[in-house]
Order: C-alpha cells, then structure tokens, then sequence
C-alpha cells in the first residue's frame, strides 16, 4: 500500500506521458464525454450552447463564412461548431478522437441533410489533402499538447491554411495557473462513474511545474475488480507573447487577438484568450 500511494503521488517529467486515447478513445468514456457535449448550459467538453450560437454568429461576420468556404475543425465533437458553419454554405470537415461523437455529429448532419466530412482520428496523425480558409481548434485543446506536438501541429495548420487562411485557436492564460491550486483529494466513483461501470476509486492529483506554465491533473484509478489505470492530462498555460513566439517560430503570425472566440475585446486578466493566426 505505502509503494502505491507513492506511485500516485509522484509527480511525472513534465508531457512525460500521454494518455489522449484512453480519455477520449475509451468507448465508456466517450458516452460520457458526449453526454456533456450536449448538455447546453454547462462549459465541460464543449462551449454552452448559448456561447457557441454567438460565436458561431462572430465567425459568419469575421471571416466571411459562405457558400464555399473551406473550413476544418480540430476537435470537433458532436459538430456542435460544424453543424451550424455548414448551415451557413461552408464545406466543413470535422475531426476528432471520439467515435461517439463522430457517430452523433454523422447522424445529425443527415438529418439536417448537411453534407459534413467527419473523420474519426487523433488530429495530430490525421492527413488532409485539401486547403483551408478557416481552421478552428476551439476549447483550449492546444493547451493539451506537448512542445514536440504543437510544433508538428503548427507545421500542419501552416500546410493547410490557403494563402488568405486563418487560424482561431483559444488557450489558457497564465491567470489560469497562477489562480489553480496543487491539491491530492479521492474520491468513489468520480463524477457518476465517469471512468468505467464498475465501482473504482480515484486519486486526483494536481500538480504545477512553474518554469513551464504548465499544469497537470493525474487521474489514478483502482477498480473494484483489481484493474489500475494512470490518465494524465496536461494543461500549458500562455502569456500572449510566448504563444506569438511560438507561432512565429512555425512561420505564422497572430493577427488579431480576443478574450474569446466569439470576438470579445482582448482582456489580459482573464484566464483564457483567443487569437486569430494567419501566415507570416
């Protein structure tokens, strides 16, 4: 006992692991996912759905969306963003990790007879024959990447983009981390069997590695039938100025920058902000 709470208190190399599939592959933990991807009033998996309806509204006017328009959405769900840029006359593909998402975004296109191209697959290792005029990575998904796998994924977006193309992307701000706290707490069957059916415990640690910005909550989880599972998800926090440097090393340049992607004014006390990229 006292070997294993020492291995789910220990605190990891900084992106030293990566458990993206077993949080959003998972087929259990997917109908979860999706269940709050569709509940419209709460900001977990998705944007309410108020929010997106003004964003979505922002979007049409900022970058011209019509009859036409090319548009990719990294991490897309259920399509909540794709199924309303198509109603617009946009051509939109849709890509995401979950196939039960995929399968719900599939299905509610057709119902709508909306001609959407969604692909079940891990964006980073996804290939794309086609160029963009907008690429959209919405919920802060790029925060959850490593340095190695941002600058992969900023090499694929600079592929993409056509030669007008933007890119609207949200991430956490430094506020963010200096307001999260470290914390160790457990907890049975952790948000209504969130992880698996069966009964388990989860250990919840938090940690902060100052020097990087960047935050991690490891998810330790004893079922009742003997299974162990580690699930790590990471969270880089930006200052404006790092996240332009960082582009500008992929060759892309932050043309307009926002507090949200709905296209409220750019506040730098707040714990997210958004930028439009387009290339250098």
């Amino acid at each position: 006992m006292f070997k294993t709470l020492g291995e789910v208190n220990f605190r990891p190399e900084v992106f030293g692991e990566y458990t993206a599939e077993s949080l959003w592959a998972d087929a259990h933990r997917a109908k979860q996912m999706l269940a709050f991807h569709l509940n419209e009033y709460i900001d977990v998996s998705s944007r309410n759905h108020k929010f997106i309806s003004e964003s979505v509204n922002w979007i049409e006017e900022q970058f011209s969306i019509s009859k036409g328009s090319n548009i990719c959405d990294f991490g897309c769900g259920p399509g909540l963003y794709a199924t309303k840029l198509a109603s617009l006359g946009a051509d939109v593909t849709g890509i995401d990790f979950s196939l039960s998402s995929i399968e719900y975004a599939k299905k509610k296109a057709s119902e709508l007879g909306l001609d959407i191209e969604y692909i079940n697959a891990n964006y980073l290792d996804v290939s794309l024959p086609k160029h963009y005029d907008l690429i959209t990575m919405i919920m802060c998904d790029f925060c959850a990447l490593s340095p190695e796998q941002r600058k992969s994924l900023l090499k694929k977006f600079r592929e993409l983009l056509s030669p007008n193309g933007k890119l609207l992307l949200d991430v956490y701000s430094t506020n963010f981390f200096t307001e999260k706290e470290e914390s160790a707490t457990y907890e049975k069957n952790q948000l209504n069997h969130f992880w698996c059916d069966e009964d388990y415990y989860c250990f919840v640690n938090t940690f902060k590695y100052d020097n990087e910005k960047v935050i991690l909550d490891k998810y330790s989880i004893f079922t009742e039938s003997g299974k162990q599972e580690v699930v790590y998800n990471w969270l880089k926090c930006f200052d404006l100025e790092t996240l332009k440097q960082e582009f500008a090393d992929s060759g892309l340049k932050v043309s307009a920058t926002y507090s949200d992607v709905s296209g409220n004014e750019y506040n730098s006390e707040l714990t997210e902000f958004a930028v439009v990229v387009e290339k250098n």
